[in-house]
């Protein structure tokens, strides 16, 4: 993912108004992320932590998405994440719901998923596979894993974009 900036990543978002994308709460750390190794921008609302938001490359463009976790961190269960499909790193993954854009979310339509809770999905994609995952070819299974969470992370985006 190519490094954001705070303006690009306030423009992004889709399915909020523009005056909630500029009073969103960013990431602490945007300079220190290493965005070769992102897929998508990911984040928990440090100051109201039932909100999250995601940033996502789509084609040419980012889709920025906010999402709120109806749950908390109380009523967690084991669950595979959507978007890495990680079957080892299943003990902190959340239903995150996203209000679609445009007309269909103003009247209270939302589409749901699970995703790790604090967003490593990135990190999850390229852990050293394990012997009976690798077989011969541990490099391909970390790039097939890496295309196969950016393809679900942009199929998500796009849902949220779409009108019904």
């Amino acid at each position: 993912m190519n490094p954001l900036t705070e303006p690009l990543i306030r423009a992004s978002f889709v399915n909020c108004s523009k005056r909630e994308a500029a009073q969103l709460t960013l990431p602490a750390d945007l300079a220190d992320l290493r965005w070769d190794r992102l897929d998508y921008l990911g984040w928990i609302d440090r100051k109201a932590p039932l909100r999250a938001y995601v940033v996502v490359p789509v084609g040419e463009t980012l889709v920025g998405v906010t999402l709120r976790s109806p749950e908390g961190t109380a009523k967690r269960r084991r669950a595979v994440c959507a978007w890495c499909e990680d079957v080892y790193a299943t003990e902190d993954v959340s239903m995150y719901v996203a209000r679609r854009a445009g007309g269909p979310g103003r009247n209270g339509d939302t589409i749901g998923t699970l995703i790790c809770t604090s967003f490593d999905c990135s990190g999850n994609v390229r852990r050293k596979p394990t012997i009976i995952e690798a077989g011969q070819d541990p490099a391909g299974v970390v790039q097939r894993r890496i295309e196969g969470l950016r393809e679900r992370s942009e199929r998500f985006a796009r849902e949220v974009l779409r009108e019904l």
